[in-house]
């Protein structure tokens, strides 16, 4: 950029959370300080996959600390105990309304970025902007209209009509609408966002370096040579639609003995899951481990598992794809013909695609893996050179910042700070 800028970003997930969006707002607003900006970041106290909030920051209504040169303040929020419409609409609605309330922030922001979801961040996004009359973007992780009927949510039909009419409001309002699908496009576009304004901005790989070979891997975790050992990894949630993947374990008991499955993270569905798995043969469940120790298991596997609901069709992109494909290991989708997750695994020629809630069509991939070990490591191939072609830092990086430029002009030329 021309010259440094103050940037405020609005988004309900940050680190310390390690899955999902939050790595990527963290690793975001700390290359804009790299690059010389004052970044100010309105987020939440850390709760997510588990949906509790971590340790360190419970019982707090307010947390502020400059954390790698990043000023950032974190409110406190409702968290659900269980989801539902209504429940998810105070979750928002709480997070919005604390965040507002932030306080002097002393020079006023040249431009702001709200990152959805939560929804909240992007309404966020719009009020302080007009508040401090600067333009403001969007960096849209999931569609939010799209998932209130897609991701299984009780009462999300109710509320789907009201959820795309806020969501068309802030993003028809945007200097610029960033979207890490081109899947994403068509609906911006049939909400009224101006063709012109929608950029891709895909994730990035941040997956980091290995430090033990498989073998001390699969030791340590006591996985036995010869098991074709089958990960899934992050939120256990209604979207992921896990109970295909423990039906899948069912009959592979069967069909494809030697396949033990791993399922590595949290979510508000992870008890309901393991309860299910009780009279299931040969599946673990295993809570996150560190960034540093999280390439190692991935490279320990035989196949990584991204499963979705049969129903999620354009709402969401799976972030634990950037690293799937990075770790040089091969990949099985199950999610519907056409949806965004569809359209990347072919993209990067590193999957193997089957059907949504298709368990007879997965237990046939994993077999398909199996006896054909040169398929797999074509894949795996396939993989690490996408990510090494399309998912660098360095490259997604300096698309964001490319991004953010062309809203710049509009923040310059802006009335003087309030």
């Amino acid at each position: 950029m021309t010259e440094p800028r103050r940037i405020l970003i609005a988004g309900i997930n940050y680190q310390p959370e390690k899955s999902g969006i939050a790595p990527y707002t963290t690793e975001l607003a700390e290359h804009l300080v790299r690059q010389g900006h004052e970044v100010v970041v309105l987020t939440a106290m850390p709760s997510y996959p588990a949906w509790k909030v971590f340790e360190e920051y419970r019982g707090a209504l307010r947390h502020r600390r400059v954390e790698h040169g990043v000023e950032v303040r974190r409110f406190r929020h409702y968290l659900p105990a269980r989801q539902s419409a209504v429940l998810r609409a105070g979750y928002e609605f709480t997070y919005l309304a604390h965040a507002l309330s932030h306080g002097p922030l002393g020079r006023a922001p040249d431009l702001v970025l709200g990152v959805v979801p939560s929804l909240g961040g992007g309404v966020l996004a719009k009020l302080e902007a007009a508040r401090y009359r600067r333009p403001y973007g969007l960096i849209v992780q999931d569609l939010m209209g799209p998932a209130t009927t897609q991701s299984g949510i009780s009462g999300g039909s109710a509320v789907a009509g009201a959820t795309r009419f806020v969501e068309g409001w802030v993003a028809r309002g945007a200097a610029g609408v960033a979207v890490i699908s081109e899947g994403f496009r068509g609906y911006l576009e049939r909400l009224g966002v101006n063709p012109d304004r929608i950029v891709h901005l895909p994730n990035w790989s941040h997956l980091r370096p290995v430090t033990e070979s498989r073998e001390q891997s699969r030791s340590r975790m006591g996985w036995l040579p010869g098991e074709q050992i089958v990960l899934h990894t992050g939120n256990m949630g209604l979207k992921q639609g896990l109970e295909n993947l423990l039906e899948v374990a069912r009959r592979a008991a069967i069909e494809s003995p030697r396949s033990r499955f791993i399922l590595l993270g949290d979510g508000n569905q992870r008890p309901t899951l393991e309860n299910m798995a009780r009279s299931i043969a040969r599946v673990e469940f295993l809570d996150l481990v560190d960034d540093d120790v999280y390439p190692n298991v991935l490279a320990a596997a035989d196949v990584l598992v991204v499963n979705e609901r049969a129903g999620v069709a354009d709402m969401s992109l799976p972030s634990k794809l950037t690293s799937y494909f990075a770790a040089g290991r091969a990949v099985v989708v199950a999610v519907p013909s056409g949806s965004a997750t569809a359209l990347e695994a072919v993209r990067a020629k590193a999957a193997l695609v089957v059907p949504a809630e298709d368990p007879g069509a997965f237990v046939a991939a994993l077999l398909r893996l199996a006896n054909h070990p040169d398929l797999a490591t074509q894949l795996a191939a396939n993989g690490v050179r996408y990510a090494a072609d399309e998912l660098t830092p360095a490259a997604c990086l300096a698309r964001a910042d490319a991004f953010i430029e062309t809203m710049i002009p509009a923040a310059v030329s802006a009335q003087p700070n309030p």
